[in-house]
């Protein structure tokens, strides 16, 4: 019985190391358990072979027929474990982020002030921004980086030479194509994980608090006074927060309006819209390049910390940035105990 164990090892530990493949080290098992058997069947007990074999055709059969028992039990298994369905993996969209979407927002889960909670709510809120133009374009470019699942963003205009030195979402080849469609288009190729609506006409009062009550949070980062009214008194109206920024030549201006919160609205702040000549539009007075994007990141670092509650924003107060001298400066804002809007 010896020699059988040892021709055994052969096959199994010799055929390992010289990279026999475990069907051929069965096949070879199975032609030694052969040859055994057949020398206990078919030559007579006093040959020298089965003397040295020991044991007799029963015991071998038994032992044979186990090992293969064995083998078989072994091939089934792997069988069955080949066809099983696989387990769903977190790209199968068991979880509220895919692996893709875990890694790209990695450096906001290790933020103790975000985490995964906070990156969950990115993705479950719903942000109108009111404008396209050079505040809206980090703005909607940020919040998409960002991961908030649902943008809308509202715009009347169409891409033109002159925006390009500072509305950086749009690009040379999108003059003539509304803003809201060149916005979309580099939003979704930042992020195709989120959702954008994009509307293409102006905000008036038929449609504003229509389209604002389905959102959470609203961006307001127009150039005129009359959509800034409007967008102020709608979200009053809606108990809505609204991020406001504003910007000329080298100064800008951001700040949360809430007066659902106890902070004042934009109204209580600038009681009524400027002189046209005192405040002229960018076309009229100019504006630095670089300054709607320091602005408009702004308004979409103030978004994420009021969709995930992080930090202390800007309701009750104003930041003011001056990039002709590099100053800022924070400055108290009072509700008015008059305002026609929230009073």
């Amino acid at each position: 019985m010896i020699w059988i164990l040892i021709w055994a090892a052969v096959i199994w530990v010799g055929g390992g190391f010289a990279g026999l493949s475990l069907g051929r080290r069965w096949q070879l098992t199975a032609l030694l358990g052969a040859v055994v058997l057949l020398s206990h069947l078919v030559l007579p007990e006093s040959a020298g072979i089965r003397q040295a074999l020991g044991g007799n055709f029963t015991s071998w059969a038994v032992l044979f027929a186990v090992i293969a028992l064995g083998a078989l039990y072994g091939r089934g298994v792997a069988w069955l474990k080949a066809r099983a369905p696989k387990p769903a993996t977190a790209d199968a969209d068991d979880g509220p982020f895919t692996d893709t979407e875990l890694n790209r927002y990695a450096r906001h889960i290790v933020l103790r002030e975000i985490g995964g909670p906070g990156q969950v709510a990115l993705k479950n809120a719903r942000v109108l921004v009111v404008g396209a133009g050079g505040l809206g374009s980090p703005v909607l470019l940020y919040l998409a980086a960002a991961g908030v699942g649902t943008i809308g963003v509202i715009d009347d205009d169409v891409v033109d030479n002159s925006n390009l030195q500072r509305q950086v979402i749009h690009r040379d080849a999108d003059i003539g194509v509304p803003k809201v469609f060149s916005a979309e288009a580099a939003m979704r190729a930042q992020n195709p994980a989120i959702s954008v609506r994009p509307y293409q006409r102006r905000l008036t009062d038929d449609i504003a608090e229509e389209l604002l009550a389905d959102y959470d949070l609203v961006l307001e980062g127009t150039d005129n006074f009359e959509t800034r009214y409007l967008v102020n008194r709608t979200a009053a109206k809606l108990g809505k927060p609204m991020i406001g920024g504003a910007l000329s030549q080298w100064e800008g201006q951001v700040s949360t309006f809430d007066p659902a919160s106890g902070a004042p609205c934009y109204q209580c702040v600038f009681p009524e819209a400027p002189a046209p000549d005192l405040a002229p539009s960018c076309s009229e007075a100019g504006v630095i390049g670089p300054l709607p994007g320091i602005i408009g990141t702004i308004m979409a670092t103030e978004a994420i910390k009021e969709i995930t509650g992080a930090g202390e924003g800007l309701r009750g107060r104003m930041l003011i940035y001056d990039a002709l001298y590099a100053e800022t400066r924070v400055i108290r804002t009072k509700k008015r105990p008059d305002c026609p809007c929230c009073a």
